[in-house]
């Protein structure tokens, strides 16, 4: 089954609305289309994985060594190592696509959002029960995936009863915190697994044509990497930014953003978009313009350059985030994102000739 026909179905249906509003376009540079998916293979999507897999077996080290000695110091190791696992999931998180999305991989290392808090309630209540059982991999790998991923890890070392991990050794709270780090090692090593044998994933994607099991030709490819572009940036507006706050004239949901408890929210957000800006950059997917439409290039670069100079400076306790001295912020994030929205999918997209009058986004 191919992967993206889902995604390339659904822009099939969009172009039915516009297809009586034709605009000529370019066509697909299909020479450069080859380097430009070797590369994204090669040069962000394999090497980020790689990265995210090793940092969470560093963050499955510093969990037993906490769990061994239960001191302050090794705690503080436990929340860096955290923290390191964080920052380079984000910034692979964004392929939302082939070996992550398949046996729900991806929600096993990271259930988000939580909208009814259903997944903190699970892990709160395995932690109150404090059966042994759960404090192996293979016992978590079992259950829920919302007690298994980096969100159930981040309340294990941050949430109520933290203090915990520092007055007992080998205490339930700590097993169970490493045997989720080790199961995120685990589930990450899958799909390391996955994109590292040659003759699978990796070369499906980088020769698109009849022996691909993923894209039928260099349209459907490219296609399928504007997609991660797109939807990786309105996951950081939709799911990211809106999903705790969506505007001046709206409540804030501080308690709802993503990693607050360990004061991420920002890191994790920056990371995405260093992911997507990797990967628009180190695959070269500039090339695929037209030699007049480089100035849309030089627009995305703009708004990439803006948003990681800003994100990474808004303040990090999320309840201060949000209050009224500093909405103003994020009321020019939601813009900022919603711009860089537009810019990869309406611009570049019609530039590329991928686009009949229909946006790749999901829009407002």
């Amino acid at each position: 089954m191919r992967l993206w026909q889902p995604l390339l179905l659904s822009l099939a249906l969009a172009t039915s609305a516009a297809a009586q509003i034709p605009a000529p376009q370019a066509g697909l540079n299909d020479e450069a289309v080859s380097a430009v998916m070797e590369r994204a293979v090669d040069e962000v999507i394999r090497p980020g994985y790689r990265n995210a897999q090793q940092s969470a077996a560093r963050l499955t080290a510093a969990m037993k060594d906490l769990c061994d000695d239960a001191t302050q110091q090794k705690l503080d190791k436990a929340r860096s190592a955290f923290d390191d696992t964080i920052r380079y999931w984000s910034v692979i998180e964004i392929v939302q696509a082939g070996p992550a999305i398949q046996d729900n991989l991806f929600e096993h290392i990271l259930f988000y959002p939580d909208r009814k808090g259903v997944g903190l309630k699970q892990v709160q209540a395995l932690i109150a029960k404090a059966d042994p059982k759960d404090t192996t991999v293979d016992a978590i790998a079992g259950k829920s995936v919302a007690v298994q991923g980096l969100t159930a890890l981040e309340y294990v070392l941050y949430g109520t009863g933290a203090e915990d991990l520092t007055t007992q050794k080998n205490s339930f709270r700590c097993l169970y915190g490493a045997a989720v780090a080790g199961n995120i090692q685990r589930e990450a090593g899958e799909v390391v697994a996955a994109w590292e044998k040659p003759d699978g994933v990796q070369a499906s994607w980088k020769h698109p044509g009849p022996q691909s099991a993923d894209f039928m030709d260099n349209k459907e490819a490219v296609t399928a990497l504007l997609g991660i572009l797109v939807h990786g940036a309105e996951t950081v507006r939709d799911q990211r930014l809106e999903q705790f706050y969506k505007g001046k004239d709206t409540t804030p949901r501080p308690h709802m953003a993503i990693y607050w408890r360990s004061k991420n929210t920002w890191k994790s957000m920056a990371a995405n978009l260093e992911g997507l800006r990797t990967l628009w950059q180190k695959a070269g997917m500039a090339e695929l313009l037209p030699a007049d439409k480089k100035p849309v290039a030089d627009a995305i670069d703009a708004s990439f350059k803006s948003l990681l100079e800003t994100v990474p400076k808004l303040n990090p306790d999320i309840e201060a985030a949000t209050s009224a001295a500093e909405k103003e912020k994020l009321d020019a994030l939601l813009v900022s994102t919603r711009e860089l929205i537009r810019k990869v999918s309406d611009d570049y997209g019609s530039a590329i000739g991928l686009s009949a009058g229909f946006s790749f986004s999901d829009g407002d």
